[in-house]
């Protein structure tokens, strides 16, 4: 029987905390959900816009989060910051979302992302194929490279901290690089004919549609369209508040988590902005929101390097999932640790292996990620989740007003930027994206929604067994 180790080790430091926040931000989004977004807006002041709107969001909350990682530097992050703020039912929901579909769900589309490029350089793995065929459900060579890729990760993350570190740094600062050279490559080869017609009317705001007649919007129908053009750049953005799930293994959090999460979604942001004003310099709008399955980098990267753009691309994209699938496999696990640790998970996977990780959580992680990858449906869900992370970003920035009522003695080493006005800022935003989502796109947001309140009888269910075997 394998020996077990009953604390973290304390091995990461601020580079790998920061490698971990813009790895995990950087899969395959930014190479795809443009097309949606410019198909939404209809121009290119709009595209970048969208885009600054989450990048705003997005370094709002993690500046925002710095204040609750400094107060908790504990495994399990959010779940644990959400526990201190409200009661265990909110937690627990939380939890619950993470690992039904939260993050099992992004690892199998990840997963798949990374085979479905792959099959750009080594055809035997398309997705169209079928590999095993079970009559009642038929799977696909692409499938089963993105089950192994996983079934990978997570025997590497099992062996200690240092062997996924290692693999996060590497991939992390690789695919950071290549975007960079992309961007710098595309504003070299920039076609002043296609810039010029993309932002002659770079703000006004309609639909682009396939025969490129440009509609028009009503002004709350404007909203919603950029709110549904922000479920995309939101996914892509996503992830970044994963460093705060393995404090307990970082050599400083109270100082080096914010300090990541700012340093990370700053870094991912800007490359972000400039990736897309470099798809505005080489594809028209029309290109850019046509291109075909929506892959916007490879039609670019065409452009620029000819036959070998879509082999760059492929590449690029596949060291990026599979450093992004690293990271997200990799914090994952301490969160159902957490909830292990208060009894709302499986026991085992409360414990930690010779080598002070949770590997059974790991293994847990494993096995519904590839469920997700042979259903083929986390797409779908993907799109239905936006709704349900942002929700739970607020409720969690708002645990920092009610902490600062509740715990006003506390010891905060580190004070959430622009309070009051920023996380309030944020919860107005983001509370206008869920409505406005309800309203013009309700199946991005019930199934969701349905997913997450389901958990409470579960909760309940556990409770009343957890009295029961008192």
């Amino acid at each position: 029987m394998e020996s077990e180790t009953t604390r973290f080790k304390p091995t990461l430091k601020l580079m790998d905390a920061t490698m971990l926040v813009a790895g995990s931000m950087i899969g395959s989004g930014i190479f795809i959900v443009s097309a949606d977004i410019t198909r939404n807006v209809g121009s290119s002041g709009w595209l970048m816009i969208v885009w600054l709107l989450t990048g705003f969001m997005t370094l709002t909350a993690a500046l925002s989060y710095g204040e609750l990682s400094a107060m908790f530097p504990k495994a399990g992050g959010q779940y644990i910051y959400l526990k201190e703020a409200y009661n265990p039912v909110i937690s627990f929901l939380y939890g619950w979302s993470f690992f039904t579909v939260i993050q099992t769900a992004t690892i199998a589309a990840v997963g798949v992302a990374f085979a479905k490029f792959t099959a750009y350089l080594l055809p035997v793995f398309n997705e169209d194929l079928i590999a095993i065929d079970f009559g009642f459900l038929q799977v696909s060579p692409a499938q089963l490279l993105a089950i192994g890729v996983i079934v990978l990760l997570t025997y590497i993350n099992s062996r200690g901290v240092n062997s996924g570190k290692i693999i996060q740094t590497t991939f992390t600062l690789t695919k950071l690089l290549s975007l960079f050279g992309l961007i710098v490559f595309g504003l070299i080869f920039l076609d002043k004919d296609i810039w010029a017609t993309n932002w002659k009317n770079a703000w006004v705001l309609q639909p682009l549609s396939v025969d490129g007649d440009l509609g028009t919007y009503t002004t709350m129908a404007a909203f919603g369209a950029i709110a549904a053009a922000m479920v995309g750049s939101i996914f892509s953005s996503d992830s970044w508040h994963n460093v705060t799930f393995i404090a307990g293994e970082i050599q400083n959090p109270k100082r080096d988590i914010g300090l990541s999460l700012a340093l990370g979604t700053v870094i991912v942001t800007i490359l972000y902005l400039l990736t897309n004003m470099m798809y505005t310099g080489v594809l028209s709008l029309h290109d850019m929101a046509y291109a075909d399955k929506d892959r916007v980098a490879v039609t670019a990267s065409k452009v620029i390097f000819g036959s070998w753009g879509t082999v760059i691309i492929a590449l690029m994209i596949m060291v990026s999932t599979f450093g992004c699938n690293n990271g997200l496999i990799m914090a994952g696990a301490r969160v159902y640790y957490s909830m292990a640790k208060d009894g709302l998970f499986f026991k085992k996977v409360g414990t930690l292996n010779k080598n002070a990780v949770p590997a059974f959580g790991l293994w847990i992680q494993c096995l519904f990620a590839s469920l997700w990858c042979l259903s083929g449906r986390y797409g779908d869900l993907l799109d239905m989740i936006s709704f349900v992370v942002v929700m739970f970003y607020m409720l969690t920035i708002a645990g920092i007003f009610i902490l600062r009522k509740k715990r006003p003695e506390a010891h905060r080493p580190y004070k959430a930027f622009g309070y009051p006005f920023l996380p309030l800022i944020y919860i107005l935003m983001g509370m206008s994206f869920c409505i406005l989502l309800m309203i013009y796109k309700p199946n991005y947001t019930w199934p969701g929604l349905i997913i997450t309140l389901l958990g409470i009888p579960v909760y309940y269910l556990i409770e009343k067994f957890k009295r029961k075997n008192l």
